[in-house]
């Protein structure tokens, strides 16, 4: 039998999705599992995408450009002026889902071998995409005694070579909710600078800040014109996971060439997906503020019952819908598969994401889970009460 490329095999498999044949098996004896591993809102998209949608008329389902339907970059260009953002439409290029435009940052600003930093805990596919590219990722490690915030400019500097290109943070951040403050952003400006490197920041979460905390985009950051990069997406935005939809927006020339040249290759965003997305860029503020002011209030059932549960410690997240809790456990895989096999709690159990497939090594982050806060408020109610009454069965077995 032809053996498969090295790269492949090496691949690490998602930690947010990894036991999904666990919970498969725990559904087919009739058990319900609250998915807290993945970030799937369950909140409604905006009802005016469905009017795009079906005034499609149109015989057959074309390609689009390969930049994305001029239309849809335009009204994401308005969209980021509604952010105090100038940008001209040739600083968009539309990508199928955010994961795309970070695969296309990636491959224009490194080469095999160079290195990108990152804070960790990180999005798992940061690492996948590097593995993909031959690129080596350089962590620096945040804690949760800590709140997860951005380390020292010594840190940075200790972590620089001659290979480092980028340095590359999601914020608000995935898997960890921390939202880099302005103050923090020109601290990486003056690094980038001194250094000449790309700054990638994910942004896709900017709408969801809580207790009044102002966002700050890269793109704010003046002087960096040549440097930033930003990967955005309609997915967790808008709810709209499924569409796969997301933009690579940088205001440098030969970078938006180069993504160019890649999203050629791949032909077209998803056309339908665009026609989506054009209806959701007129969603109301009101969309949003009632989605954040959502998602906040289920940021503070779930923190306010995870400090109640002995032996467990989290962060208090300012955005996005993650959180990072540490248990009383030898192993946060090893417990998350115990609840998926052997448990169940009034015939229900929890599937969570073992948080050491969000750092650079497995060894790390061995008694830590991310937790998505993407259920409604009765159901979190009953899946931290699963928890709590699964970690208490667990130690008990042990």
């Amino acid at each position: 039998m032809p053996s498969i490329a090295s790269k492949a095999a090496n691949l690490p498999f998602s930690p947010i999705r990894k036991l999904v044949p666990y919970a498969e098996a725990a559904k087919k004896k009739g058990i319900k599992v609250f998915h807290l591993n993945i970030g799937q809102p369950d909140i409604d998209s905006p009802a005016i995408l469905y009017d795009g949608l079906q005034a499609y008329k149109e015989k057959h389902i074309p390609y689009s450009h390969s930049a994305g339907m001029e239309v849809l970059r335009e009204k994401i260009k308005d969209y980021y002026t509604n952010w105090d953002i100038p940008l001209t439409i040739e600083d968009i290029l539309v990508t199928t889902g955010g994961s795309e435009a970070l695969l296309f940052a990636m491959m224009a600003c490194c080469n095999a071998e160079d290195e990108i930093i990152v804070t960790e805990p990180f999005y798992a596919n940061y690492n996948s995409f590097a593995q993909l590219l031959g690129i080596k990722i350089v962590p620096i490690t945040t804690t949760i005694e800590e709140n997860f915030a951005l380390p020292s400019t010594e840190a940075f500097e200790a972590k620089i070579t001659s290979k480092t290109k980028a340095i590359l943070l999601c914020n608000p951040s995935n898997p960890t909710g921390y939202v880099y403050s302005k103050e923090e952003l020109e601290k990486l400006k003056t690094i980038t600078q001194a250094h000449d490197l790309y700054l990638i920041v994910d942004e896709v979460y900017r709408e969801f800040c809580y207790d009044g905390m102002a966002y700050t985009s890269a793109l704010h950051l003046e002087g960096l014109e040549e440097n930033v990069i930003v990967i955005d997406s309609f997915s967790k935005r808008y709810n709209l996971c499924g569409i796969r939809i997301g933009a690579i927006i940088s205001r440098n020339k030969a970078v938006m060439q180069a993504a160019l040249k890649m999203a050629q290759a791949r032909l077209s965003p998803p056309t339908l997906g665009q026609i989506a997305a054009i209806s959701c860029l007129d969603a109301s503020k009101a969309y949003f503020d009632g989605v954040t002011k959502e998602y906040q209030s289920r940021r503070d059932l779930v923190v306010s019952k995870l400090n109640k549960i002995n032996g467990v410690t989290c962060s208090n997240p300012k955005g996005a819908f993650y959180i990072i809790a540490s248990l009383p456990v030898d192993s946060a895989e090893n417990f998350c598969i115990w609840l998926l096999n052997n448990f169940n709690y009034q015939n229900t159990t929890i599937m969570l994401a073992p948080a050491n497939g969000f750092y650079s090594s497995a060894t790390q982050g061995q008694k830590e889970v991310r937790i998505a806060y993407v259920l409604e408020k009765q159901e979190l109610e009953m899946a931290i009460d699963c928890l709590e009454m699964g970690l208490q069965g667990y130690i008990r077995s042990i």
